[in-house]
């Protein structure tokens, strides 16, 4: 049986299998790892960190897309 917990990602409840990494999370949830800022209660990420960050239980995530333009 999987365990389930909820974390917040842009202010938004969201529900995932605890043994899910933040980089699981992110491409599960289509987002181009390579463009994004990540910010885990309150402390910015490397996408280094990605593979080996594993969210608790009501932990806060902002994720912030760059977007380029001319």
């Amino acid at each position: 049986m999987e365990n389930y917990l909820t974390v917040f990602i842009n202010d938004e409840p969201f529900n995932c299998e605890s043994s899910m990494s933040l980089k699981n999370i992110l491409l599960y949830l289509d987002f181009d790892i390579q463009v994004v800022l990540v910010e885990y209660n309150k402390n910015i990420l490397s996408s280094l960190e990605f593979d080996s960050v594993f969210l608790k239980n009501n932990d806060h995530l902002e994720v912030i897309t760059i977007v380029g333009g001319g």
